[in-house]
């Protein structure tokens, strides 16, 4: 069995840093949006979410240069707050010590990754990682966790995957794999539409997680 992993949400509860990040940028730029419709639209790629609220309005160079901005501003607001989701540490070192090899699969960008591997000191758990910058198309399509099986040598039907969101769960299924979803920022209703998901966690203190460390 190996262990893949979201990161924003998954690993680290701030998701509600990224969303206020976009609301504040956008609005600036007149979208108008609310809080409850950020929420809504962040997945994907960042150029991809520029694109789908501004159509066609900005340009390619544009568009990563304001991907940056938005970065930097969420990284100055949650960098007091960092920290892995309770219990992921000692989950981490378990699977580590029992030889499962794990990887992250990420919508966000490399600079943000190395943010977070970097900032907590964890890169060492992780045999691979993909990126918003390793792919060409964003979840729900399933490149992200196919690349992830891939780099590790594994078979899709082998993972699992450790999820927080219902268009990550949906490119699991996607991929071929199963799910355990941490409801950070989603309830469990909605993901009711799965079948590939295993269970669900408030974090990673719960014990159903011990299964999957049997097992592997």
């Amino acid at each position: 069995m190996n262990f893949l992993f979201d990161l924003n949400g998954t690993m680290i509860n701030d998701m509600n840093y990224h969303i206020t990040a976009w609301h504040d940028i956008l609005n600036s730029l007149g979208a108008n949006i609310t809080m409850a419709q950020m929420k809504e639209e962040c997945y994907g790629k960042n150029e991809e979410l520029l694109e789908r609220i501004f159509p066609g309005r900005f340009s390619a160079d544009k568009k990563k240069q304001m991907s940056i901005e938005k970065e930097k501003a969420y990284q100055e607001a949650y960098r007091p707050e960092l920290a892995l989701i309770k219990g992921l540490p000692a989950f981490l070192q378990a699977a580590k010590e029992r030889d499962i090899p794990m990887a992250i699969g990420s919508a966000a960008i490399l600079f943000n990754i190395d943010f977070v591997l970097d900032g907590l000191n964890i890169r060492s758990f992780f045999v691979s990682i993909v990126s918003a910058d390793d792919v060409s198309f964003s979840k729900p399509h399933p490149e992200t966790y196919l690349k992830c099986a891939n780099l590790l040598g594994k078979n899709p039907g082998d993972c699992i995957v450790f999820e927080d969101s219902p268009k990550g769960v949906e490119a699991v299924a996607n991929a071929g794999m199963r799910s355990v979803v941490i409801t950070t920022m989603h309830a469990k209703e909605e993901f009711g539409q799965f079948n590939n998901v295993i269970f669900f966690i408030e974090d990673y203190t719960d014990q159903q997680l011990n299964i999957l460390l049997k097992k592997s």
